[in-house]
């Protein structure tokens, strides 16, 4: 799998053969930092993700997490004057190198933004859309993958009886679903989540995040949540940040109750942010 993330083969050590990997582990970041033309907006970040676990991001809004976020596949590449710094470490690579395949890398590492964007095409088009991009055309296969993936997201017993009506037909709960889907349909190992339900009412709110906890047995989570209630009910481990500094990593349980640094729970009572 690591082998495909490259582009062309290069004498230089992405990593040092040294290093022991630990199984138990999706990501490491060693002292990252990402600027926008001179100014820095993450600062020497450093910290692993776990495997099989949900990761959530907190923090004032311009304090650094959605860049984070968006590094760890690479979608900062797009804003003109962006550049990172530093080591995010995937399948014992940098991700970060010149040598990365981008596009393969994001089929393993997908992405959710925070408003729902189906295609203006079919539902079933929305799922197959990317895999016929990626050479995949047979239909059987294409209808398989459709169902799996709707199953997976909780859409499939809503949808199934209009696979070939408009996306854009969905409600605003069922439409961030199905980018979940059209995620999971690509089979990536890790799910980037950027405010997924922040536009979503509170039921729709509730159905994603049951959808987010089923999904971490299969896949390893990171999401970016302005919600402290939906941190703490879904992350396994809470991140947060603050002027692009990486203030506290811990156990999401610790974070809410007992944090170690004062600014941490200054923002988690609301004392600021």
């Amino acid at each position: 799998m690591a082998s495909a993330l490259m582009n062309k083969p290069t004498g230089k050590q992405e990593v040092q053969s040294v290093r022991q990997i630990n199984k138990e582990l999706i990501l490491e970041v060693n002292n990252l930092e990402i600027f926008y033309g001179e100014k820095r907006a993450v600062n020497e970040i450093s910290m692993v993700i776990e495997k099989n676990s949900i990761t959530a991001l907190i923090g004032p809004s311009g304090c650094g997490k959605s860049t984070f976020l968006r590094s760890i596949n690479r979608m900062n590449d797009l804003i003109p004057g962006a550049r990172a710094e530093g080591e995010i470490i995937y399948e014992d690579l940098n991700i970060l190198s010149e040598q990365i395949n981008v596009v393969a890398l994001r089929k393993e590492i997908g992405m959710v933004f925070q408003k729902p964007n189906p295609f203006p095409k079919s539902i079933y088009e929305n799922i197959t859309h990317a895999l016929k991009f990626a050479g995949i055309k047979k239909k059987s296969m294409l209808d398989e993958i459709v169902e799996e993936s709707l199953q997976k997201a909780a859409l499939w017993d809503e949808v199934k009886d209009r696979l070939h009506k408009s996306a854009l037909s969905l409600s605003g709960g069922q439409q961030q679903r199905l980018c979940i889907a059209r995620t999971i349909a690509m089979k990536p190992t890790i799910m980037l989540l950027d405010e997924p339900s922040s536009a979503l009412d509170p039921i729709s709110n509730a159905k994603v995040e049951e959808l987010i906890i089923d999904l971490k047995k299969d896949y390893s989570i990171i999401i970016v949540t302005h919600n402290m209630q939906q941190a703490s009910r879904i992350s396994d481990k809470t991140a947060f940040f603050f002027k692009g500094d990486l203030i506290e990593y811990d156990a999401t349980e610790k974070i809410f109750t007992n944090p170690s640094v004062k600014k941490t729970e200054e923002y988690i009572s609301g004392r600021f942010g």
